[in-house]
């Protein structure tokens, strides 16, 4: 099968990320987009172009007739949905293929197995994943929330059972914390996910989230491309991404390689995909969840693997088979990635729209830059923060951190606030050198910077 034209179901840079992609494929592209986002980057790389509707997501990104009225009008053979919006929504994968549209990520099985945390980490058990201690089941009642709390024994999170990236999450220190926060969690899972469905599980203090990125085909072939250090984070979303962790060993990746593959196989999971961990303080991993799309931070593992991740998500759409497994890489280096936002860490990080006035990107050896943005162009006020993403690579993580520092220094984006001065603290921080945090690094920080401010 050979795709000649494919529909990009979303915006920013990761919509230009897969348009750059595709014309060096030789692939048409069609790029859509919302009331608020004419101005927007990807539109002028695109071969053509549809507008979905108005500038509210769910009238125009989430909209999955308007998306689908818009493939079929364009005659386009697949579509990408990139990450975030419908990536991940178990119906738009199904809609694509009743439309003969190839939706280019996991299978509709696998959206709707990742997107159920408790049947996810049930099927990771039988398979003898290893996986955080948990309630067997949804949790309906405070009082089976208390009764499996001192089970497990506390703190606990409550989590949501269909939520994602840090949504419909409460850590419960003691029974009043639990008896307190449990309603509250599930009002936030229902306004999250449309369910009150959450799940008890017992917390890990101070761990590290180390991913493995995994690549799987239609025959049954499934290789890892190595981890993620994804442990820099603020409120569950991540911050900083490397590649490789500092604190893994060969033989600690090899073990947590091998145990990604089995989730992935447990899973019958394909194409591009992450399968997440916590890391505890004796360095044992449990299974968190698996990410059924390609990654915000997927660029920090391109750069040590030289696999071009969004190239292989549509090779393997096409039916193409895996050639290679992790053994046969030649992983290089170090990598690091800087999710540059909108917000003014100064003010608890309220979001900072309007005119880029001033846009100056860093350039020379070991820098990337992905980004939707350019000088004049006006942030809309809709959407996330995520402006640009950093990435460096030199062939240790101490050469790589010198070139994120010079080029955070070089990078200037105005008038808007960002978090690029936050992160020029980060990187001057001894204990971020060595390689020594935890989840709970960002926390501690910002307290310590703000009482050395005063």
């Amino acid at each position: 099968m050979t795709f000649k034209k494919i529909l990009v179901a979303n915006r920013g840079e990761i919509a230009v990320r897969v348009i750059r992609a595709l014309k060096e494929m030789g692939v048409k592209s069609v790029g859509v987009y919302s009331e608020a986002d004419q101005a927007s980057r990807h539109l002028a790389l695109a071969d053509e172009t549809v507008r979905i509707g108005p500038a509210m997501s769910a009238k125009s990104y989430l909209n999955i007739d308007n998306i689908i009225s818009a493939a079929i009008k364009t005659g386009v053979d697949a579509v990408h949905p990139g990450y975030g919006y419908l990536a991940e929504n178990e119906e738009f994968a199904k809609t694509c293929e009743q439309k003969n549209l190839v939706f280019i990520g996991p299978t509709p099985e696998n959206l709707k197995l990742a997107g159920d945390k408790i049947t996810a980490k049930t099927v990771m058990k039988q398979a003898g994943v290893p996986v955080i201690p948990s309630s067997p089941a949804e949790v309906a009642s405070i009082d089976d929330a208390v009764s499996i709390s001192e089970k497990l024994g506390y703190p606990v999170m409550v989590k949501s059972s269909g939520g994602g990236g840090g949504r419909g999450i409460r850590i419960c220190k003691d029974r009043d914390a639990l008896i307190e926060d449990f309603p509250v969690a599930k009002m936030e899972a229902r306004a999250v996910c449309g369910n009150d469905k959450v799940y008890i599980e017992k917390y890990i203090e101070k761990p590290r989230h180390i991913e493995f990125q995994i690549l799987a085909d239609h025959y049954g072939n499934i290789t890892h491309l190595g981890e993620r250090e994804c442990t820099i984070q603020r409120r569950y979303q991540k911050l900083i991404e490397e590649s490789p962790s500092p604190i893994l060993t060969d033989s600690l990746r090899q073990e947590m390689g091998e145990v990604a593959i089995l989730a992935a196989k447990a899973a019958n999971y394909f194409n591009a995909g992450t399968v997440e961990f916590l890391l505890d303080k004796e360095n044992r991993c449990y299974f968190m969840e698996i990410n059924a799309r390609i990654q915000v931070e997927h660029p920090v593992t391109e750069m040590v693997s030289g696999i071009d991740l969004i190239k292989s998500q549509i090779c393997l759409s096409s039916m193409d088979k895996l050639t290679y497994s992790f053994d046969d890489l030649d992983m290089r280096g170090c990598a690091i990635e800087c999710r540059i936002n909108a917000e003014d860490p100064d003010k608890k990080f309220m979001p900072s729209p309007g005119k880029i006035v001033t846009y100056v990107p860093p350039g020379g050896y070991g820098v990337r830059i992905d980004t939707h943005i350019y000088q004049g162009y006006e942030l809309p006020i809709y959407y996330d923060s995520l402006i640009a993403k950093l990435i460096t690579h030199d062939m240790t993580r101490l050469g790589a951190i010198s070139i994120m520092k010079r080029s955070l220094e070089e990078m200037t984006i105005g008038p808007i606030k960002t978090t690029i001065p936050l992160y020029l603290k980060i990187f001057n921080d001894p204990m971020f050198l060595k390689g020594d945090f935890d989840t709970g690094y960002i926390n501690r920080f910002i307290e310590e910077n703000d009482e050395g401010d005063d």
